[in-house]
Parts: structure tokens; C-alpha cells; sequence
């Protein structure tokens, strides 16, 4: 029996190792090729996305005019689309941007902000998902009406009142149907393609009360996939574990909320090999 524990301990430290490695690679792979990540985002969050893909190595351009779409999209190495502030003038340049980044053999991922809040809302992401993101993240709330694909009495706007495993089975089953890697952020963060499930457990509590984070981690899957398109699964488990650990290391030196901010996106820009080989938190679950 001792030995037999013994060997489960080295297989799962080996495991974390394994993941950390991967993790590693992706983001040395962000920092050495610098992808082209264009976000169609909400108000509340640019500030906030394009300094920290800058910190983890990538490029962000907030390109979000319905006139650029056909010539600036086909050259992005990403695209994220997130409808935090969704207005009518906005709809047709993510459609029309998801669309040339599908053509094009862009990767892109959706982030369907309070989803359920609205019938717009819900019928702007059904239209998007359509249209076939690389990777859907969100939260439990925002997964779970996804895949009902109809309104969450329930929510809270963009807050979550669900847990991440509350979500997981939405979030399979959204996958399988849509092709879509999805992701759910929660304490525990789940990726799931439909068959495949991966947990990420980085992070930390007082990231809830800063805005735009959820909204962030989406930008640095677009980063991830941009340079791993042929693997969104692992290359988000990956972008949600680093983007975990930026907050934890900035929470050691934060005083609050606001320090938090920018020490996350400092602490983005100095991880070293050892502390992601060291520290991701990533395992297959099933």
C-alpha cells in the first residue's frame, strides 16, 4: 500500500509539473511572437485588457469600427468579442468581425456578458455563437442561460450566482452543441470541450471586487489560443492558471482592490519559469 501512494504522489506531482511546463510555454510563446489580439469590448474593461495583454507580451488593438472590420480583422493573429456594453451601433462590427476572423482561420473567443439580462442581450450571443468562437468563457450564471438559450431570471447583471461545478454539465453540453471550447470562471476554473474536462485553481477571492477581470482573462485566451490555435483547450486551461497566479502574487503585496490591480498586472509582467512551474494549478478532472 506504501508503495502504491507513493507512486500516486510522484504521478500527480508529475502531472503538475507537466501543466506548469505547458503553461510556461505558452506564455514564453506570447512574450517571444507578441500576437495581434483585437477586442471588441465593453467601456468598463479596455483600460484594463489592453494593459494586461501589453504585460503578458501580447499586442492589443481596440479595433471596433463596423468600417475597419474587413480590412484589419483577416491580419489579427486573435479576435475577443465581448458584449459588456452591447449597443446596436456595436452589433453588427462583432458579427461582422467574428465572421472575417472564421474566414480568415482566426481564432476568436466570445465573452457573453450578463447574457440573460435582456432579450437582446441572448439573442446577440445565440447569433454570435452561430458564427463558431474558438473558446466561449464565462461565468456560471452567464454559461448555465447560455446553454438554456433563454433568460436567466436569476441573474444579477454581470455578477454570478452560481458556482463554477453548478455550470459544468451547461457548460458540456454548450460545448458539444456549439464546437466551442468553453470555459467557466469561478473559484475553480472548468474548460471543457464537451468530452474533456480540465480544472484551473488560481486566483483569488478579492479579484470579484475588481471590475473588467473576467473580462481580462478572455482577452489572454485570445492571446493563448492565438499561438496555440490547434489546441484551445489546454492553450485556456493554460491563460486562466497564469492569469490566477498574476492575482495571487499581486495580492501578496496588495493593500486592497486597487493595489490588487496593479500589482496583478506587474506581477503578469515578471512571471518567471519557476513560479509558474511551481505554482499553476491545473488538472485534468475527467
Amino acid at each position: 500500500m506504501a508503495g502504491e501512494a507513493e507512486a500516486s504522489a510522484v504521478e500527480i506531482a508529475s502531472s503538475a509539473a507537466g501543466w506548469g511546463g505547458r503553461a510556461w510555454g505558452f506564455l514564453e510563446r506570447v512574450r517571444s511572437r507578441a500576437p495581434l489580439v483585437q477586442c471588441i469590448t465593453n467601456f468598463v474593461s479596455m483600460d484594463l485588457m489592453a494593459n494586461a495583454l501589453l504585460a503578458a507580451g501580447a499586442s492589443p488593438a481596440m479595433v471596433h469600427s463596423l468600417r475597419e472590420i474587413e480590412d484589419f480583422t483577416p491580419r489579427v493573429d486573435a479576435l475577443c468579442v465581448n458584449i459588456g456594453t452591447l449597443s446596436d451601433g456595436w452589433l453588427p462590427s462583432m458579427q461582422a468581425a467574428a465572421a472575417a476572423a472564421s474566414r480568415a482561420g482566426r481564432p476568436w473567443v466570445l465573452d457573453p456578458v450578463a447574457v440573460s439580462a435582456s432579450d437582446f442581450r441572448m439573442e446577440a450571443c445565440l447569433g454570435l455563437v452561430a458564427l463558431g468562437p474558438t473558446v466561449i468563457r464565462g461565468n456560471p450564471s452567464e454559461i448555465i442561460a447560455l446553454c438554456r438559450a433563454c433568460r436567466n431570471r436569476d441573474s444579477k447583471g454581470v455578477d454570478s450566482s452560481h458556482e463554477s461545478l453548478d455550470a459544468l454539465e451547461s457548460a458540456k453540453s454548450l460545448a458539444f452543441r456549439s464546437g466551442s471550447i468553453v470555459a467557466v470562471s469561478g473559484a475553480t476554473d472548468y474548460i471543457t470541450d464537451g468530452k474533456k474536462v480540465i480544472a484551473a485553481k488560481n486566483g483569488v477571492a478579492m479579484l470579484q471586487k475588481i471590475t473588467a477581470t473576467g473580462c481580462t482573462v478572455t482577452a489572454l485566451i485570445a492571446a493563448f489560443v492565438a499561438v496555440e490555435p490547434s489546441n484551445p483547450l489546454e492553450a485556456t486551461a493554460c491563460a486562466l492558471s497564469v492569469f490566477g497566479l498574476a492575482a495571487e502574487l499581486g495580492f501578496e503585496m496588495a493593500r486592497g482592490p486597487a493595489s490588487l490591480r496593479v500589482h496583478m498586472i506587474d506581477s503578469l509582467h515578471g512571471l518567471d519559469a519557476n513560479a509558474v512551474l511551481s505554482r499553476a494549478q491545473i488538472s485534468v478532472v475527467s
